[in-house]
Parts: C-alpha cells; structure tokens; sequence
C-alpha cells in the first residue's frame, strides 16, 4: 500500500518515526514534509496527504500536527476524506474496520514514538469488513456528506 504522511513543525521530530514504521510494515511512503522544525501551517500539509489520497497517488494517509486536532479537522473538509484522530490502537483498527476511515491523524505532542508506531502498525493492518451493518452506515456518512 502507498501511504502519504505529511506534518507540520510540530509533528516533524514524530515523522521520521511514522515513516519508518511504516516502511517496516511493508508499505510504500510519500513523504509530503514538512522536513524541519520552522514553524508552517497544518492546512496546508494536511491537504497534500489529503490531495494525494483523493488523487490515487496514496491509498492512506498519516498526518500529524501537535495536537492531532487541527489536522483532523482540516482533513475532514474533504469530500472522501474520511479522518479520525486516534491516540489507540483500538480506534486505529476499528475506524477502518467499521467506518472506513483513510486518513490518520496523530498528535505528536500527546503520545510518544512508540504508542504512535503501534497505531501505524494497527491502522495500516485493518481493512473495511463489508459488513452490512457498516455498508449502510458508512452510506449514511456519505449522504450527510454530499447533503453539505
């Protein structure tokens, strides 16, 4: 799988630790920086990870910023974009699993390199179940999407 990871100067010194765990996971990165400490906006990192999910160039994406928050939010105005901001394992399996969520948001300044590396790993081994259950409800997600 190709997964984008971006972040901003807050979530620089964590990057490096995500992409590793992610190309130990077997997957292929797309680095979309920040590549250092100087202060940048969240936006505008988020939304290449974002662009790159929509555009086909990435399956998933990984963004981090101090908090998680900013990220996720700006990620989430995107139509199909499907963020969550997860600072356990469990949210990272089950928002893929039950809600079919791409993106990964992590706050660099909540948890440390090793908990986050676990919810790469827990995050990029999960897939959609197809269940019904959570076909309809996914489909109601997208029908709010579209409605707004």
């Amino acid at each position: 799988m190709r997964v984008a990871v971006s972040c901003d100067h807050a979530g620089y010194l964590l990057k490096d630790e995500i992409i590793a765990a992610v190309r130990a996971a077997g997957h292929e990165v797309i680095d979309l920086g920040t590549n250092s400490t100087d202060a940048v906006d969240y936006p505008d990192f988020t939304s290449k990870a974002c662009r790159a999910v929509l555009d086909g160039i990435a399956e998933r994406a990984i963004v981090i910023c101090g908090s998680g928050v900013g990220a996720s939010i700006a990620a989430n105005k995107f139509k199909g974009i499907y963020a969550g901001l997860c600072h356990d394992t469990y949210s990272a399996h089950q928002g893929v699993e039950h809600d079919n969520m791409n993106v990964l948001c992590l706050g660099s300044r909540i948890i440390g390199a090793e908990l986050a590396k676990e919810i790469v790993r827990s995050f990029l081994s999960a897939s959609f179940s197809g269940e019904e259950r959570h076909v309809r409800r996914f489909g109601k997600v997208q029908i709010i999407e579209n409605e707004n």
